[in-house]
């Protein structure tokens, strides 16, 4: 019991240092091209969203270096799956969610597209009964391909809506770069504590690592899209809640999973479950055709969307 309640507690203290290394990494690494003169949709297009995901990536780092598949497949196959069902399903409590024409027609659209490729590309049983299920470098690089053709549709819709900057008070230089350094370290440091602390307490539990990652870890990872996307709706910005959660769950496939296996290899063998896949691709089938029907999300289908989450999760529970 006690060395459950240590693993808990450490897990928690990770988190907090990843997610509060991310915002200090934002904010010094923003002020350092502040003060260099980039461009604020530059900014925003690189280092903003680089930052929110720094705390999924540096997860899928650790995860891959330790030797552990299921951690970095739980991580992003957990927290595209809360995104969807628990973040817009509780966002969508405040104020129905309105959707921009161009999140139905392209966003969205490329969400679908890279959530079927992955689930093809990882699911190599499928397609020759010998074969393991894995996750490789080419595999990596084709998922880096697509992502890149949606950063292209990203600077091309930014340009197209350039507007001239507003006078922005940025950190000072020396203070930037304590921040942005500073920042990295902390990330490290907090995705050393959750990877190490997230295995300790699956061994406690006597529960597998993809069971903590699904839902343990996804949480956590996710905790930023979750307070984004509350306040959002909140503060009346109800179509910047899906906005963040669409290009979260785009960047962590393309982005978070497929960045460090390019760059560190293949993952190691995975007790892939289909019904983790499945479940994340009709969370997403069904975003888009909600979205879609009248370009918004209603308390109704929000409704919907926790419903499916508690049932998702009590079935992930229940099989652990």
């Amino acid at each position: 019991m006690l060395t459950t309640i240590i693993q808990v507690i450490l897990l928690i203290v990770g988190f907090i240092i990843l997610i509060k290394g991310a915002d200090f990494f934002v904010e010094g690494a923003s002020s350092v091209a502040g003060n260099f003169r980039v461009p604020k949709m530059l900014i925003g297009l690189t280092i903003v969203a680089f930052g929110t995901s720094a705390p999924e990536l540096a997860v899928s780092f650790q995860s891959i270096l330790a030797g552990k598949g299921d951690l970095v497949l739980g991580n992003v196959v957990g927290s595209n799956i809360l995104n969807i069902l628990l973040i817009l399903g509780v966002a969508s409590m405040f104020h129905y969610l309105r959707v921009k024409r161009e999140t139905v027609h392209k966003e969205l659209p490329m969400l679908m597209l890279l959530t079927v490729l992955f689930a093809l590309l990882i699911s190599d049983n499928l397609f020759a009964q010998s074969t393991i299920n894995s996750f490789t470098r080419s595999d990596a690089l084709v998922m880096l391909l697509f992502f890149a053709i949606f950063l292209y549709y990203l600077f091309a819709m930014a340009r197209a809506h350039h507007q001239d900057d507003t006078k922005v008070k940025y950190l000072s230089l020396p203070k930037a770069w304590l921040y942005t350094i500073g920042g990295i370290i902390a990330i490290v440091i907090g995705s050393n504590f959750v990877v190490d602390s997230a295995s300790g307490l699956a061994a406690v539990m006597g529960v597998s690592d993809k069971l903590i990652a699904l839902t343990i870890v996804a949480l956590g990872t996710s905790l930023p899209e979750l307070v984004t996307s509350i306040v959002a709706t909140r503060r009346g910005e109800y179509d910047l809640a899906i906005g963040n959660v669409v290009g979260s769950n785009i960047f962590n496939l393309g982005f978070v999973l497929a960045l460090p296996v390019a760059l560190v290899g293949d993952l190691p063998p995975v007790s892939i479950d289909y019904v983790d896949i499945f479940v994340m691709i009709c969370a997403t089938v069904i975003l888009y055709l909600a979205a879609a029907n009248d370009r918004k999300i209603s308390v109704k289908e929000g409704c919907i969307f926790l419903l499916s989450f508690v049932a998702y999760y009590t079935y992930v529970i229940a099989v652990g």
